[in-house]
C-alpha cells in the first residue's frame, strides 16, 4: 500500500533556493516519490511513500522548516503508485494566478473547517465558487456550485472580473470557495479580498480534508474528485475512483470514453485526436511501448516528463 500526503502551507521564504535543495537532499535519502513545489511564497506538494514511518520522516522534516510547523496535510491510500520519481522544482509562485500582487501571506479570505462547511454552504444566500478547473468540475463538485469554466487557474482573475460583481454585492453577499487541496481556494480569497469582496470564505485543507472528515452519509459533494497524479479521482472513502487519464492530454476519460475509435492508449482520446500531429502521435506512441515493456519486466518506466497539450 502508498501511504499519500498532500500538503501545503503559504509562508514567505527568504532563500528559496536553499530550502528547495535542502528538501530535495532530504526526501531523496528517505526514498519519498512526488512533487514539491518551492517558492518565496511558500510550500505546495504531494508525496508518497510505500513507506509509513520514512512518510512521517518526511512530514516532520518539512515542518521543521521554520514557518511550516503548521503544515496543511492531508491523507490518503493507494494500492498503485501515484508517482514514479521525486521532483522538487523552484516557482515564481507555489500555485500560479499570474500576479506576483496576490499573496495569502498578506491577506486572506477567512478559513472554513469542514465540519463547518454544509452548513454554510446549505444557505441560499452564499455564493459557491468552484475555484478549479472546468474539467476537474467536470467529474464532481459541491451541489449549486459555479463553474468559471477556466482551464488553467490563471485565468480565475479574468473570469471574476468579467462577472462585474456590483459594489453591494461586494459588500454583502457571501462567497464560499473551495479547490482539491485547499491551495487555490486560498489565493483566489486573496485576490477576492484585493478586488475588495468583503465576506470571503474557503474550504481549509480543501476536498480532500473535507473527505476526510465528513462522512459520506452526510455529504454535499457530488461525483469523484480530479487529482494530479496516476489516481487520477478519487471517491469520498480517497479510494481511486473510476476515471482514468488520457496521456495525449492529461484529461480524465470514462470507459465510455475509451470506446471510441480516436482512443489510443498513450496517445489520445476523442478530446485531443484531431488538436495533435502525426509525428506528436507516433512520439507518444513509442513511450507508450516503453511502458508496457517496462511493465512486462516489472520495472518503473521512467523517461523524460510527459509533453502535454494546453
Amino acid at each position: 500500500m502508498n501511504h499519500i500526503s498532500s500538503l501545503y502551507k503559504f509562508h514567505k521564504i527568504s532563500d528559496p533556493h536553499l530550502v528547495h535543495n535542502n528538501i530535495r537532499k532530504k526526501l531523496k535519502s528517505l526514498s519519498i516519490k512526488g512533487t514539491i513545489l518551492v517558492g518565496a511564497e511558500g510550500i505546495n506538494g504531494t508525496i508518497s511513500s510505500k513507506n509509513m514511518i520514512l512518510l512521517e520522516k518526511a512530514i516532520e522534516y518539512l515542518k521543521s522548516i521554520e514557518g511550516f510547523n503548521d503544515l496543511d496535510i492531508k491523507f490518503s491510500k493507494s494500492r498503485s503508485n501515484p508517482f514514479i520519481r521525486l521532483k522538487i522544482k523552484l516557482k515564481s509562485e507555489i500555485v500560479t494566478i499570474g500576479d506576483s500582487t496576490i499573496s495569502p501571506n498578506d491577506i486572506v479570505g477567512e478559513y472554513v473547517n469542514p465540519s463547518d462547511w454544509n452548513k454554510l454552504i446549505s444557505d441560499d444566500d452564499v455564493v459557491i465558487i468552484d475555484t478549479r478547473n472546468d474539467y476537474e468540475y467536470s467529474i464532481g463538485t459541491f451541489k449549486n456550485s459555479i463553474n468559471p469554466n477556466t482551464s488553467k487557474f490563471r485565468e480565475f482573475p479574468e473570469w471574476l472580473k468579467s462577472k462585474h460583481f456590483s459594489n453591494a454585492d461586494k459588500k454583502n453577499k457571501k462567497y464560499a470557495m473551495f479547490c482539491t487541496g485547499g491551495i487555490r481556494c486560498e489565493k483566489a480569497s486573496s485576490f477576492m479580498k484585493k478586488e475588495g469582496f468583503k465576506n470571503v470564505y474557503h474550504l481549509k485543507g480543501g476536498i480532500l480534508k473535507y473527505f476526510e472528515s465528513i462522512p459520506e452519509d452526510k455529504t454535499c459533494w457530488e461525483g469523484e474528485c480530479f487529482v494530479f497524479d496516476e489516481r487520477v479521482s478519487l471517491r469520498h472513502d480517497l479510494t481511486k475512483g473510476t476515471y482514468e487519464m488520457c496521456h495525449g492530454c492529461r484529461m480524465p476519460i470514462t470507459s465510455k470514453d475509451k470506446k471510441s475509435h480516436k482512443y489510443i492508449k498513450g496517445v489520445s482520446c476523442h478530446k485531443c485526436f484531431h488538436k495533435t500531429s502525426k509525428e506528436q502521435k507516433d512520439r507518444y506512441m513509442s513511450r507508450q511501448k516503453q511502458i508496457d515493456l517496462a511493465k512486462k519486466r516489472n520495472q518503473n518506466h521512467i523517461g523524460p516528463q510527459e509533453e502535454v497539450l494546453n
